[in-house]
């Protein structure tokens, strides 16, 4: 009951934002760097290939612990890159796996006078995941052809979480930086398919996943 009553609490905090009104005319972006000025050297370009931030989290179904980086578009697209791992203590095997989160978040509202922090109070997306070690896969033919009739390595599946931010000081040429704690709910395919087909035995908070992160602009 306790865990159903926090993860309700968790879902209802971006939710919230569409009963609450709001004028969107705050900035997408947090920082506080001061107007140019012909004294002032330019806003740092970076080449699209360099990543704009890195993260660490916990959970999720994507390792007991994950690091990565990841792109940002208009800071409102985000598309993060992560490898995790699970210690064969707790899977049977070692596990690493390799993911790819892409999340959306379409407000980022300012909290208090100065500036320094802000919320989005909602990010929606997707992921797709593949686990390299899974149990006794060392193991060929130990199952007949066809005896797991999902993948066992593979997995995809929504996300909706929030994201709480918090100015840091420009870099030399001027460019925003962000240190961020987030939290995403999610599920998978599998866990999906599996609570549509046993609705009596299973409930929503049977098949959400939660993970608790990290992300630093770079």
């Amino acid at each position: 009951m306790v865990q159903r009553l926090l993860l309700a609490a968790l879902v209802a905090a971006p939710l919230a934002t569409f009963a609450s009104p709001f004028t969107p005319a705050a900035p997408d972006t947090v920082g506080t760097t001061p107007p140019a000025s012909r004294n002032q050297a330019p806003t740092e370009s970076l080449p699209w290939y360099r990543p704009r931030h890195v993260l660490a989290q916990t959970g999720g179904g994507l390792g007991m612990v994950s690091v990565g980086a990841g792109y940002s578009l208009k800071d409102r697209l985000d598309l993060d890159i992560l490898i995790g791992y699970v210690p064969r203590k707790y899977a049977g095997s070692r596990l690493s796996i390799y993911s790819a989160k892409l999340l959306y978040s379409p407000w980022t509202l300012p909290l208090g006078k100065t500036q320094k922090w802000a919320i989005k109070p909602l990010m929606v997306g997707g992921y797709l995941s593949y686990t390299h070690g899974t149990l006794n896969d060392e193991e060929p033919n130990q199952y007949y052809r066809g005896y797991y009739w999902f993948s066992t390595d593979t997995r995809v599946g929504p996300l909706l979480g929030s994201r709480l931010s918090y100015a840091l000081p420009p870099t030399a040429k001027g460019r925003a930086r962000n240190l961020s704690a987030y939290y995403e709910l999610g599920s998978n395919d599998l866990y999906i398919l599996s609570y549509v087909q046993n609705m009596k035995g299973l409930s929503p908070a049977d098949i959400l996943t939660l993970s608790l992160g990290l992300k630093l602009d770079i």
